[in-house]
């Protein structure tokens, strides 16, 4: 007994250590993108492209047919063997081979392959694409739960010293030091506080859901991220011109690519409907044979020997008018080779566009995250002057609770800041090019 409840303890303690496992952005990262929907679907779509590649080298094999029939005749029949009408009753059986061959369709085969190995490119774009996209809302959940931990720590430690502070201000004021309504305020003050603290609480848990939902688990309670101290990396890109960004951009970023891999699919059904106003060439054969017991003379095996038959020879077919259905179709994918193209001409402008808003984005939080460093810096020296003046009484408690709320906020503040800039450096990263898993955070 006392060994089942060891391995049940091990077992136990097992599966709480996972449950208590802390996910780093990595192995955040590495679930969305083996767990999530949208991918796993376009996976799908990847392997259906496969697919269609081989039904297009399927269409160079010959085609090669068995049939088989066996028949029980009763009342007026023709027997299959001497062909004449008969109202005995018997029993019949035929058999046979085909095979054929396309020599020639208008190079819509080749055409085929063609297409299929670009609708597979088309695949692949797509799903990396989908991946990046993935990779970064996850980043972006990701660095808004440490947002939010980092903004509930400054809170939970400022209102430490709020604490500390009631006791102190009560001492003052037993003591005649200081008026009541000291004591009053600094408790006011200290009550807004933990209901900040609560209101951080539950942005982290909220952020942690969302996350969690992004990542596919549903178990909510014990779901949290390994915290650490997230670097600023990156900056360099912001020295290089928005001009050299969009180069990049228009190389290696998906959303170019598609378009542009769609405007060759575009022009390729274009050659593949031209291909139906020129004349086919199939090769046939056939063998066939036939069995009947109206045949009384022969065996089964010399029936199948004398009644044999063998076709062979090629069929040409040449479109001449078909309700103008061929030229129609030509038209119709002349028309979304044109549409193909204006879209790839708006993926361009839209990424280059992009790019830009990325750009100064980046810059503009740069800006705001050393306007907020500046600041925190000068809330910082005024609130531990504000302490000071307050510990002897010079000020009261109401200026030095706004002083210390200013400093909460200008902490608030640059911790914000600073993962907004990071957030928006890998954006920008990403449009030059750096694959999603080599962005350094």
């Amino acid at each position: 007994m006392k060994n089942y409840l060891f391995i049940f303890l091990l077992v136990f303690a097992g599966v709480s250590g996972f449950a208590q496992q802390k996910w780093t952005l990595q192995e955040c990262i590495q679930r969305a993108l083996d767990e999530n929907i949208q991918i796993r679907q376009a996976e799908l779509d990847l392997e259906g492209a496969a697919i269609d590649r081989s039904d297009a080298i399927g269409n160079f094999l010959p085609s090669f047919n068995a049939n088989s029939s066996v028949s029980k005749n009763t009342g007026l029949n023709f027997d299959p063997t001497s062909n004449l009408a008969t109202t005995t009753q018997f029993l019949s059986a035929s058999g046979g081979i085909n095979a054929g061959y396309t020599l020639f369709d208008g190079l819509r085969n080749f055409k085929q392959i063609q297409r299929a190995k670009l609708t597979a490119l088309s695949a692949q774009y797509g799903l990396e694409k989908l991946q990046d996209d993935i990779a970064l809302t996850v980043a972006n959940g990701y660095l808004q739960v440490i947002l939010n931990k980092e903004n509930l720590k400054v809170l939970r430690s400022q209102n430490e010293v709020t604490r500390r502070q009631i006791e102190q201000t009560r001492e003052l004021v037993d003591g005649g030091v200081s008026p009541r309504g000291d004591l009053l305020e600094v408790q006011a003050q200290n009550a807004t506080e933990i209901q900040n603290i609560t209101a951080a609480e539950n942005a982290v848990q909220i952020s942690l859901i969302s996350l969690a939902q992004t990542l596919l688990i549903r178990d909510y309670k014990t779901f949290d991220i390994a915290e650490g101290d997230f670097n600023i990396y990156g900056e360099e890109i912001l020295a290089l011109s928005p001009e050299k960004i969009t180069e990049s951009a228009k190389e290696e970023r998906y959303e170019v690519r598609i378009a542009e891999n769609n405007l060759d699919l575009a022009e390729k059904d274009v050659e593949i409907a031209k291909g139906a106003k020129l004349p086919t060439l199939d090769a046939f054969f056939g063998y066939s044979t036939r069995y009947s017991e109206q045949d009384i003379q022969n065996t089964f095996q010399e029936q199948l020997y004398l009644n044999d038959g063998i076709s062979y020879g090629l069929r040409l077919n040449i479109p001449i008018l078909n309700g103008f259905q061929v030229r129609n179709n030509v038209q119709r994918n002349k028309i979304a080779a044109e549409r193909a193209a204006i879209n790839l001409e708006q993926a361009q402008l839209d990424l280059e566009s992009n790019v830009y808003q990325a750009y100064l984005d980046a810059q503009g939080a740069l800006k705001t995250f050393e306007a907020a460093e500046s600041a925190v810096e000068s809330q910082e020296l005024a609130y531990s002057y504000a302490k000071d003046r307050y510990d002897v009484g010079l000020i009261n408690a109401f200026d030095f609770s706004q002083s210390k709320q200013r400093y909460d906020n200008a902490q608030i503040d640059v911790n914000r800041a600073k993962y907004d800039y990071i957030f928006k450096l890998k954006v920008l990263e990403l449009y030059f090019g750096v694959p999603v898993d080599q962005l350094k955070f």
